[in-house]
């Protein structure tokens, strides 16, 4: 039944530790964008408030910042791995939020027209790097199952990264509230570290390509096993009818 393949495919180990590792993404994609959106609140419509058209203009070097990433990374994931290119954006909104903490920290009673130009490029960096971590995740639910599958599972996923908005954007907001913009900026930073290395250790640094296994469970004359010698081969795997469990790792 096509229920129980879907959880096959999302309980399958490979896709396990790929999702697991997107999930943890996904946080950090909640962690650079709410402070994004708090920051535009508290920065420029509520401390030394700016008109509206500044306001627009933070928003647009946020997307604007997406939109360079998004036209890139078609030829930069023609060069590197999805889980480098997913790291290192991962990474740099790390450092681009302790950066911008820093940024407030020290310029604590500056006004926000002194600041306005850091603000800014910080605003584009997050969009740069959030839609960085954020694209190349639809290419990997791809190779997870075949055509008639990805519906259920990116719907999955959707769910899944949405409900790391849940936490993460009444955090930014309460924290924002509480505490100095920088406090937030900086705690904010040190979550999006700590999502990375979640990441690192439930996502396997290897990028699965051809998969070596066997059909023991299929007659020597299926189509499936046309050209092999035996019932052993290796090729993409994804999991389906004929691929109900993922195989154990060789070497």
């Amino acid at each position: 039944p096509a229920g129980t393949r879907i959880l096959s495919i999302t309980q399958s180990t490979a896709t396990v530790r790929t999702a697991a590792g997107i999930d943890a993404l996904d946080v950090v994609e909640g962690d650079a964008g709410d402070p994004a959106l708090e920051g535009r609140y508290h920065l420029v419509e509520g401390r030394q408030p700016r008109g509206d058209g500044e306001v627009a203009l933070a928003l647009a070097c946020f997307g604007g910042g997406s939109m360079i990433a998004a036209l890139a990374l078609p030829r930069l994931l023609e060069r590197l791995p999805d889980r480098r290119v997913m790291f290192a954006a991962a990474i740099s909104l790390g450092g681009v939020l302790a950066v911008a903490a820093a940024l407030l920290s020290g310029s604590a009673e500056s006004p926000v027209s002194t600041l306005w130009p850091g603000l800014l490029a910080t605003w584009l960096l997050l969009g740069l790097g959030y839609s960085a971590v954020q694209t190349p995740s639809g290419r990997l639910l791809r190779r997870s199952a075949h055509a008639e599958d990805r519906p259920a599972v990116f719907a999955a996923q959707f769910a899944l990264s949405h409900a790391c908005w849940l936490i993460t954007y009444p955090l930014a907001g309460w924290l924002g509230a509480a505490l100095p913009m920088s406090l937030t900026f900086a705690a904010f930073a040190l979550l999006t570290l700590a999502s990375v290395l979640v990441a690192v250790r439930v996502w396997p640094s290897d990028e699965l390509g051809d998969v070596v296994h066997s059909h023991d469970d299929l007659p020597a004359d299926h189509p499936h096993l046309a050209g092999v010698d035996g019932n052993r081969h290796a090729h993409a795997f994804v999991i389906d009818d004929l691929h109900r469990e993922w195989p154990e790792r060789v070497g």
